[in-house]
């Protein structure tokens, strides 16, 4: 039995008390299940009790103790405890609790997932590094918390959109393609310019590629180093984001935005709702009327646009795509862009907390022997997202970077990453996953016939140590449910990281297969079912987060 379906019976107890006169009060919509911290006082708690006694007119415990008996006779319930102020404990039937095994093995893959958020066509937009250099650490992060992100909303229903946003229009570029050109020439770049190796390397590639340089005009030399050079940073970022196993649907050109004249239909469009105005000899939007701290400019007094005018635009661009929701990522460092952005997408006429989402997290450090990692071969003075899988590969470097809050800092300690130990969060995981595999590889070995998922006898499992494992196998599909609706990736790994435990001490504690010469009984076979259960609830969630489950290590 999973806790929607106790839910759906102590709601039908709730519903035939009120119908039968044994209360009498508004019924709720549903009833709450929580997991109780002390496996005596049950496998699940509900407060329903609680929700009646206001409209019942009773105190919730005696509204608890008229509801007991006719939850505690339902098919699946061992008993019913009243609790505290009026809090219902039900313990089930061990053949209730073991028959999850067999739901899982059926479902296989689509285990965990549901359609809590079908029909929600939803645009996530992450990284989106502007393509003058490599992609820091930071970016590495949001491509790891992203991704993941994008498969969990896709694992509840929800049809994601990744999208990479290039910055390739306004004065970084034209900064870019200066440094690229005095690198080609073997002078300083400006005191504004990029450095590091990779600078050198994409202009001796420009040369290469366009020998023809050294004949045009300063200005079409400049241009040929910016258009070139763009391109090369474009592939080096996809190159690695592709490596990292983090993949995009779209990946939007700003220029695009300028070249259709999107910027000013943005602008039309919101000086017809009677937002724009002039002062100064500039355009402003006024964005205080929607709780902005200051108005925002659109059009410099020099008649250029700012990057404000942009991101309307670019916003206003998703809108027609289709998109009911737009939930972008972004550093620490933008914090300042929550304001002005939820302003901006009321002053289009939308509900900004229903249509404009935007996630900030924290910085990111390398730190290997104590110290922090600094320096870049090719950046020069930051970490890249290659220098961080070089260090500790894509497996260890996603889970560390999605396994905290996105709201926290983090250290990523190479030394730890890198060592095959139960210290190591994602090698506990993985070596979890391998014990479950290495099972089952005996047991094809041993020759021991499981038999059909049909014949498990569920009710066999009566083990604490069973009961533990169970319990928390049935969690997977509201934990996976939570981390996509808050936006929290890392309940996923400290889940997983709970469910190893918890397989660790039931492999310790309950023998799976039998000693030489003893003949498998139903209990080898009911608890062989359970090691494939875990391993199938492991392997969907280490690939919700983009890492592999090794079948031997």
């Amino acid at each position: 039995m999973n806790p929607a379906e106790l839910a759906d019976i102590i709601l039908e107890c709730v519903h035939e008390a009120i119908h039968s006169g044994v209360i009498s009060a508004d019924p709720p919509e549903l009833a709450q299940l929580e997991r109780p911290r002390q496996r005596s006082h049950g496998d699940y708690s509900s407060n329903v009790a609680l929700q009646l006694a206001k409209s019942a007119g009773l105190p919730a415990r005696t509204v608890a103790e008229l509801l007991a008996p006719a939850v505690s006779a339902a098919t699946g319930i061992s008993k019913v405890d009243v609790a505290g102020p009026g809090f219902l404990n039900v313990t089930l039937e061990s053949a209730a609790k073991g028959a999850i095994v067999r739901d899982i093995v059926a479902a296989d893959t689509n285990y965990g997932r549901t359609n809590l958020m079908a029909g929600l066509r939803l645009n996530l937009e992450f990284v989106s590094a502007n393509p003058t250099g490599p992609v820091h650490i930071g970016g590495a992060r949001w491509a790891a918390v992203g991704d993941v992100l994008a498969r969990l909303l896709e694992a509840v229903g929800a049809d994601v959109t990744r999208e990479y946003y290039f910055n390739d229009a306004g004065m970084q570029i034209d900064r870019f393609a200066r440094s690229l050109l005095a690198s080609s020439k073997g002078v300083p770049v400006p005191e504004d310019g990029y450095a590091g190796a990779y600078i050198e390397e994409i202009a001796r590639t420009i040369l290469m590629r366009c020998p023809e340089t050294s004949d045009l005009d300063a200005p079409e030399t400049l241009g040929v180093f910016q258009s070139e050079g763009t391109s090369l940073m474009f592939d080096e970022i996809k190159r690695s984001l592709a490596g990292f196993d983090t993949r995009f649907d779209v990946y939007f050109n700003e220029k695009d935005l300028h070249d259709r004249g999107d910027l000013n239909a943005a602008v039309s469009r919101l000086r017809a709702a009677g937002h724009v105005f002039e002062a100064d000899g500039a355009v402003w939007l006024r964005t205080t009327d929607f709780g902005d701290d200051k108005d925002r400019v659109l059009a410099k007094s020099d008649g250029t646009w700012t990057y404000f005018t942009a991101d309307c635009a670019y916003y206003l661009n998703k809108r027609s795509r289709g998109f009911q929701k737009v939930v972008i990522m972004l550093g620490a460092d933008h914090v300042g862009y929550i304001g002005r952005m939820k302003a901006m997408a009321a002053c289009f006429g939308d509900d900004p907390d229903s249509t404009l989402e935007i996630l900030i997290g924290q910085l990111v450090n390398l730190v290997k022997d104590g110290r922090p990692v600094r320096m870049s071969k090719r950046a020069g003075t930051v970490v890249t997202l290659d220098d961080l899988v070089e260090a500790v590969g894509v497996d260890a470097a996603r889970y560390a970077l999605t396994r905290a809050s996105i709201d926290a800092t983090i250290d990523l300690d190479i030394d730890l990453l890198t060592r095959q130990s139960n210290d190591n969060p994602v090698f506990y995981v993985q070596y979890a996953h391998a014990r479950l595999c290495a099972v089952r590889r005996r047991a094809a070995e041993s020759g021991v016939d499981q038999g059909d998922p049909e014949d498990f006898e569920p009710s066999l499992l009566v083990q604490e140590r069973e009961a533990d494992l169970l319990g928390v196998l049935v969690e997977f599909p509201q934990v996976i449910a939570t981390a996509a609706s808050l936006r929290e990736p890392h309940r996923l790994s400290h889940y997983l990281e709970q469910l190893a435990g918890t397989y660790h001490r039931f492999y310790d504690s309950c023998r799976i297969l039998p000693r030489d010469g003893e003949e498998p009984g139903e209990l080898t076979r009911a608890r062989l079912w359970l090691t494939d259960a875990t391993r199938v609830v492991l392997r969907n969630g280490l690939d919700l987060l983009g890492v592999s489950a090794p079948e031997r290590m």
